[in-house]
């Protein structure tokens, strides 16, 4: 019976401890190995004073040493926190300080682009680099350890006691107030999501997946654990260019493959080589909505390969998905719910919806998180509890109430119309306005500033920023002045793809920059040939 993260692991040791668990460029790891290795890393967080709840992050590419570390934060009680390794120094700064991080994994050069924000870490003091020997300058009044010597000196110590329902980990997505917020997560979200993804993929032992989306994200994360639940195998690769993701699905001869809409829309086009076809049992979109033009030629490019179209949020995982015997008849819906999870589409005066009538999605079941880290009236607004229903519990039970406006059809299949909040989904993330205007603010020159999304034919939404400029502030150069400022202080997924300068800044009722008004005038913009 597995209860916890970690156990994913050490139950598919027992069973089959030389089965592959992991593969990365010409490394194999067999379930035993990684095992071996997490309860290593366990003990040495355990030695080194972890407590229990507290949080080990992580700052790396794509390497087992990343899975290891996540994997051994559980085994010893303690809270895994995946930073994507993406996310620039200031984001990087923002969550090791807000969730109070003590131990840090990382690399030497990524320690060295972090020495700055490190103060904003009163928490944190010991970091562990992957590297052999990390260089002396770069303790930073830390207690920095090679990652061999930090497993190699410790000593068996016993873990913490936690059970299911205890902190797991805590994953940070943008929040529309402009700081990323954490969702937090139990063992038990993330053991009961490993169950309910594998059974409707139907995964085996025999499954191998190609991971090219970050762990920090929850589809991310659940590449491994779908294949640690069935005893599969991941093939841990950072996303680079289309071809290259070509090669190594035919290289590992991989059977699934879980993707964003971008990705999908670079890949549809290509050439896909005959071992990967037969190979390749199914692939699956989340993230956003796939173009029906791009799901029909990934139908067509793949004729034996199942096609599973998701929506989920970080607050429960996962939510829904469309088999793949549906796509063809509706191609634009999300679905039903997934196995052990409930979808209810909710109105303005707290009742289900009829067919076809708009309303919230709202989510409930084991998936559903704990809530956001060190933010109750964040919680409180998104985790409420369910509409009377005239159930027997006499004790509310808290649901996620997404901010997505959808209907159900008839036949209960869902359709997504709108989000309720101003979030930008772009390249299969969510992105807060808020935080790509502060940046902009910070580079100085400007007056007023709004981001908001627009359509992408390739990104889904793509980021634009309209800014009011300063007095006396150069108009010529602003928007290369200011994207390239972006380039340095945000992530590539959050740099505008368009920064336009006006001095006629729409307000709403309230006073306020309209970024729905200014949304709709630029709603064609990348249709427009620019």
């Amino acid at each position: 019976m597995v209860n916890q993260v970690h156990e994913l692991i050490a139950r598919q040791a027992a069973l089959r401890p030389d089965s592959p668990a992991l593969f990365h460029r010409d490394e194999r790891w067999s379930y035993a190995r990684l095992w071996q290795a997490s309860e290593k890393f366990a003990a040495a967080l355990l030695c080194a004073g972890v407590g229990p709840g507290e949080r080990v992050a992580t700052y790396l590419p794509k390497q087992p040493e990343l899975v290891v570390a996540l994997m051994g934060a559980s085994a010893a009680g303690a809270v895994f926190v995946p930073v994507n390794p993406l996310l620039k120094p200031r984001q990087v700064g923002y969550i090791l300080g807000d969730c109070d991080v003590t131990v840090l994994v990382t690399s030497a050069a990524r320690l060295k682009l972090l020495a700055d924000v490190l103060a904003q870490c009163p928490s944190l003091t010991r970091v562990v680099v992957v590297d052999e020997q990390p260089p002396a300058e770069l303790t930073l009044g830390l207690g920095v350890q090679a990652w061999g010597e930090f497993c190699g000196q410790a000593a068996s110590c016993a873990p913490h006691r936690r059970i299911d329902v205890d902190m797991a980990a805590i994953l940070y997505t943008s929040g529309s107030t402009g700081q990323p917020k954490g969702v937090v997560l139990s063992h038990r979200n993330i053991v009961a999501g490993a169950e309910s993804v594998a059974s409707y993929l139907e995964n085996t032992e025999e499954d191998r997946v190609l991971a090219i989306l970050p762990l920090s994200f929850d589809a991310g994360f659940s590449q491994l654990t779908t294949m640690f639940h069935v005893g599969g195998s991941a093939v841990l690769m950072d996303y680079l260019l289309p071809a290259d993701v070509l090669q190594a699905l035919e290289r590992y001869q991989v059977t699934g493959l879980a993707g964003v809409p971008p990705i999908w829309n670079q890949l549809v086009g290509l050439e896909w080589p005959p071992a990967v076809v037969e190979n390749l049992r199914y692939i699956t979109n989340t993230g956003g909505a796939m173009p029906t033009a791009t799901t029909r030629g990934l139908v067509d490019a793949l004729p034996g390969t199942k096609v599973f179209l998701m929506y989920g949020l970080t607050e429960a995982f996962r939510s829904t998905y469309l088999p793949p015997e549906q796509v063809s008849v509706r191609p634009d819906s999300i679905g039903k719910a997934i196995p052990n999870a409930e979808i209810l589409v909710i109105n303005e005066r707290g009742e289900e919806c009829g067919p076809d009538e708009p309303g919230e999605l709202v989510h409930r079941g084991a998936l559903v998180a704990m809530g956001y880290w060190n933010a109750p009236e964040r919680t409180a607004e998104r985790f409420r509890p369910l509409p009377n229903r005239g159930d027997e519990l006499t004790i509310p039970e808290l649901a996620v109430w997404s901010g997505d406006r959808v209907r159900k059809d008839g036949e209960g299949y869902l359709y997504f119309v709108s989000r309720e909040d101003e979030m930008i989904k772009t390249s299969g993330y969510r992105v807060s306005p808020t935080e790509v205007e502060e940046v902009i603010y910070a580079a100085g020159g400007v007056a007023q500033v709004a981001a908001f999304g627009v359509p992408h034919p390739m990104l889904g939404q793509a980021i634009v920023v309209v800014v009011s400029p300063a007095q006396g502030a150069d108009e010529g150069e602003l928007d290369r002045r200011l994207v390239q400022y972006c380039r340095r202080e945000l992530p590539n997924f959050m740099v505008p793809q368009a920064v336009l300068v006006s001095r006629d800044m729409p307000l709403n009722q309230n006073g306020k920059l309209d970024r729905k008004a200014l949304a709709n005038q630029h709603t064609a913009y990348f249709q427009e040939g620019k």
